[in-house]
Formats: C-alpha cells, structure tokens, sequence
C-alpha cells in the first residue's frame, strides 16, 4: 500500500502536535498491513462516500480515500476526542 506525501499543512500539524515519530509508525504498519490491528482503519458514515481513518496513537486520526487500488491520499489529521 502507498500513501502519497502529506501536504504541507499536514506535515506542520503532525509537527506541531509531537506525532512525527507515531506518524513514521502508523505508515510503517498502514504499509505492510492497512487492515493491522493497532491501526483500527475503519470506513466512515456514510459508507458511500468512501472515506477511511486509521489511528496515529490512541488520540489521533489520519482521514483518507483511495486514489487508486493501492494508493490513498492522506486528507485530514484529526484530534479524535476533541470536545
């Protein structure tokens, strides 16, 4: 599985947040495995827009969709619980 590179707005954001390392990790296993099971890589309501997220540690996101069989696109990194 490929993921193209992350804007830069998202880069800043994984900077930012301290995720650079837990975002390395999550490519390495999203890269061998997208279904692995510290990912929980879930489709999102509603199913038929064909969105994904997988987890970046235990409070955060990455939101993607497939470009192509094998290659997402990174869209979003979110705060999961943010209230």
């Amino acid at each position: 599985m490929e993921i193209k590179p992350l804007r830069q707005d998202l880069l800043d954001y994984l900077s930012d947040h301290n995720l650079v390392a837990r975002w390395k990790k999550a490519v390495k296993l999203f890269s061998s495995n997208i279904r692995h099971p510290s990912l929980h890589t879930e489709l999102l309501e509603p199913k038929w827009h064909g969105l994904y997220s997988f987890r970046i540690g235990r409070k955060y996101r990455a939101l993607f969709f497939f470009v192509k069989e094998e290659v997402i696109e990174v869209f979003q990194i979110t705060n999961h619980y943010k209230k």
